[in-house]
């Protein structure tokens, strides 16, 4: 395998602020009355560039990479932190401040909704638009096309202009356009987070298929569940420059665990200001283990406790728990007994059993339910905590595969030896 993308020294600076669309002569008028305006003031004439860092943003700093042929790799990071940017200069939208790119082969890409395509264009116009533009002529684009529209799934609106789509519309004829038109280098930016459950699937098993064949794949996205599945090579971002660069599950547990704000406890005193609204108001949320208990391991119980006020005369209330991981799942959703309160403070306390969760961090959603039928209330990540490893019974010390990891019990037995029986 050879080298698909080479990254060297790779910049690209913003300047913040308005901007303005002069006319060239404009623009050389207010510069001579500038210069002319300090002349006769006797100052210096200097480059107002020297005083414009404060307002100049890289977007990216000093990035250099390799990407081989056939890997599919992973680009992660925070909002901002030049994955997009990235994207866009590998695509060729937009040029590098410093730095040079080389690559081999053609480059396909999906950056956002509708990225390619010409809004008064039909879908079927868009598609050959799109090949041209790879370099492929129209016998090739020819030979795909029933794929593409098989897998848009949008043969209905074929010969309607694209600026009548909708986002969804959007996202599957522009993922089955640069999937299905076999470019050398495929670019993928989040398409994931729009369209429905099947089609997103249809998406992930379509770029398994492209990265067996042997093409290349970046993939950006803010589902680590997705980067884990698809990539085996992850690079995390952080304010323009790479601060990780290695095997997809140490990557993405480095960024997950960087970015965990760890919230074991949250008090409101004053039931004017506490969160809620006019039925009722957030008092309490502690997550507490037993005494002694210094870390949460996946051994250790924990209790999930929450104190609201209610302002609803004789209501019937009860309290949801939902517990995610930090790539989004849901790992389980308790409620409480429904029961009916006056007038004051109300405690719910969660019992989570020990040898139940997985090593990984955990956030908490609890919605306030009314008549057992509709939410009146809910708080996001009201509580955050870390579980870790613990002692294993056995010498493999890798990652632990599934969601949870339950201590089961199991009946083993030894029924009746072999006699007289040749093995193959």
């Amino acid at each position: 395998m050879g080298t698909a993308i080479s990254i060297e020294k790779l910049g690209k600076k913003y300047r913040l602020g308005q901007v303005h669309t002069y006319l060239l002569s404009e623009r050389i008028g207010h510069g001579l009355h500038s210069i002319f305006r300090k002349l006769r003031r006797g100052s210096p004439v200097t480059n107002s560039s020297q005083n414009s860092s404060v307002n100049e943003l890289w977007a990216l700093k000093d990035l250099s990479m390799t990407i081989q042929e056939g890997e599919v790799i992973g680009i992660i990071g925070k909002n901002g932190a030049g994955k997009s940017t990235l994207l866009k200069i590998l695509s060729r939208i937009t040029e590098p401040t410093t730095g040079q790119i080389s690559f081999e082969g053609r480059v396909g890409s999906l950056l956002e909704v509708g990225t390619g395509f010409h809004q008064e264009l039909t879908g079927r116009e868009n598609i050959f638009l799109n090949g041209a533009i790879l370099g492929m002529s129209r016998a090739e684009i020819q030979k795909k096309f029933d794929e593409i529209v098989d897998f848009s799934e949008i043969e209905r609106f074929l010969d309607t202009p694209v600026k009548r789509y909708s986002s969804g519309m959007y996202v599957r004829l522009g993922f089955a356009v640069a999937a299905h038109l076999e470019p050398e280098i495929l670019i993928v930016d989040e398409v994931l987070a729009v369209g429905d459950v099947q089609f997103q699937k249809k998406c992930l098993g379509k770029m398994e298929n492209v990265a067996k064949e042997g093409r290349t794949v970046l993939f950006v996205s803010h589902n680590m569940s997705a980067i884990r599945d698809l990539c085996k090579r992850a690079v995390c971002l952080d304010s323009g420059r790479c601060v990780e660069d290695g095997e997809v599950n140490a990557v993405v547990s480095k960024y997950l665990q960087k970015n965990a704000n760890s919230i074991h406890e949250a008090v409101w005193e004053d039931p004017r200001t506490a969160p809620g609204n006019q039925k009722v108001r957030l008092h309490r949320a502690r997550l507490s283990m037993p005494q002694g208990c210094t870390s949460i391991t996946i051994r250790t119980p924990m209790d999930a406790e929450f104190e609201y006020w209610n302002f609803i005369p004789d209501a019937r209330l009860s309290l949801s728990l939902h517990l995610y991981n930090l790539e989004g799942m849901c790992i389980f959703n308790s409620d409480s007994t429904p029961r009916n309160y006056p007038i004051g403070l109300i405690r719910d306390i969660c019992h989570i059993p020990g040898d139940l969760l997985n090593d990984g961090t955990y956030r908490i959603m609890i919605m306030i339910v009314q008549e057992n039928s509709f939410g009146i209330y809910e708080q996001e990540d009201i509580l955050v905590f870390d579980v870790h490893e613990g002692e294993r019974n056995s010498n493999w010390y890798g990652k632990w595969p599934g969601a949870v990891r339950p201590v089961l019990n199991w009946t083993t037995e030894f029924i009746t030896p072999l006699k007289n029986i040749e093995l193959l």
